[in-house]
């Protein structure tokens, strides 16, 4: 009966996608605004259904990250109702100009942007997200398959129940959004290659590993979040110690949150006692090399500490003897998701810049700071380690793909395959987008 249920919205989702792609930006921004009222509105009802989520959580004895994942409060509710009103504020994603240039007198080729179509949306126990993954789809135009973790699952269920009467008086109503609620979804979701366009799946290295290897439909998104921050030998420590503490303890159960940090031998005595006492207030556990445990009191690390994803209040701290050794670790033992340096040595940094090769990069900046939101992208549906159309936090510009759109006059390629040359001309795009300017 449930496996009916979902097959029956599926098979409308495709046409409910269409109807609001093709809505004005006007439009799609008036809903965004009303789900955001709604959810304000109907907050108790969330905090309610959250309630109900923490408590089964406790019974079951869930690992603190993952709790603390699973809260939905005031803050939280305030953090994607900003969100959503931010979103709202940045320009239409659909139809706007890439690229326009003449390839002849009258003959005139432009890249726009176009929704992707279906999104199928995999994701952790934190229901904001499920926020935050509507509001770029609806914004971009895409429909969404969603499936949350099983932690979650009354708040998101009360979530998407709010979102849907907020949306009941609009032209697309809520037929482009389709929840998932059971495993077994999953497996029906990886088979929908002939409906979903692309599954963004977040959670462990294992998890998205089993999604990309049990479909056929093209994936996108990271596994582990193992990110390095590197100490340099002309680092200033009055900044560089507040960066690494905010970088593991601001919040440390998400993707961004440091998980080793590195550190150059001739200020090794300096920094690493000043972190360690710095970060006593969260009562960190600390896993340090050999040098490290000659400096502090902590416990030995093992090779295995290198490669792991803590979520916690626990870091692996290193010394190095230059700056290759530190981009050499972070190629051997990081994640390709958020790595940073603590320089005061202008080139050191640009070198680093350079040569890690990770979505995000940093320089004197904690790796916090790897968030759609933060990055004024509105929010985002994940943030993508791999090399192919979208890198790093993925807010609109990930959900959209191009279209090539040529108008003529009657030509035709014959004329060119008898000698005559094509005259290619670049024009300025400057913000255009077609679709605003056809309704114009």
């Amino acid at each position: 009966m449930e496996d009916r249920r979902i097959m029956e919205q599926l098979a409308h989702i495709t046409t409910s996608q269409r109807i609001l792609g093709s809505l004005s930006h006007d439009e799609r921004n008036a809903m965004l605004e009303a789900i955001a009222l709604s959810l304000e509105a109907k907050k108790k009802r969330i905090f309610q259904a959250n309630e109900r989520d923490l408590e089964k959580a406790d019974e079951e004895h869930l690992a603190g990250p993952l709790r603390k994942r699973l809260v939905f409060d005031e803050v939280k509710l305030k953090q994607v109702c900003e969100g959503l009103r931010q979103v709202a504020a940045l320009p239409d994603p659909i139809g706007r100009v890439r690229e326009r240039r003449t390839l002849d007198e009258g003959l005139l080729l432009e890249r726009v942007d176009v929704p992707i179509g279906v999104i199928g949306m995999v994701f952790e126990s934190r229901p904001d997200a499920l926020v935050q993954i509507l509001s770029l789809c609806l914004k971009s135009g895409n429909a969404i398959v969603l499936k949350g973790g099983r932690e979650a699952l009354e708040t998101n269920r009360e979530l998407v129940s709010v979102i849907r009467e907020a949306l009941s008086d609009y032209t697309a109503k809520s037929g482009w959004i389709v929840h998932l609620e059971s495993r077994e979804d999953v497996h029906l979701l990886l088979g929908m290659d002939d409906v979903v366009d692309l599954l963004i799946p977040r959670g462990s290295n294992e998890f998205v590993r089993y999604i990309m290897e049990n479909t056929k439909i093209p994936v996108l998104g990271h596994a582990d979040g193992i990110c390095a921050l590197y100490i340099d030998s002309s680092a200033d420590l009055a900044m560089a110690v507040p960066i690494a503490v905010d970088s593991k303890c601001q919040y440390p159960a998400v993707c961004n949150a440091v998980e080793t940090i590195l550190v150059h031998a001739s200020v090794a005595d300096a920094f690493i006692p000043r972190f360690a006492e710095a970060v006593r207030p969260w009562s960190v556990v600390i896993h340090g090399d050999d040098r490290v445990c000659d400096i502090i009191d902590c416990i030995p690390a093992q090779s295995r500490d290198w490669d792991t994803e803590y979520l916690d209040y626990e870091v692996a701290v290193k010394v190095v003897d230059s700056l290759d050794e530190a981009i050499e670790h972070i190629a051997r033992h990081g994640s390709s998701h958020t790595d940073g340096i603590v320089t005061s040595d202008e080139n050191a940094a640009r070198i680093f810049l350079r040569k890690v090769d990770s979505a995000d990069v940093f320089w004197n900046c904690s790796t916090r700071f790897a968030d759609g939101f933060r990055y004024g992208l509105g929010a985002e549906v994940g943030i993508s380690t791999q090399k192919i159309h979208a890198r790093g936090p993925v807010g609109m510009d990930g959900l959209v793909i191009g279209k090539w759109l040529l108008k003529g006059n009657g030509h035709i390629v014959d004329t060119y395959a008898k000698g005559k040359s094509f005259a290619f001309k670049e024009l300025s795009v400057d913000g255009a987008n077609l679709f605003q300017e056809d309704d114009a």
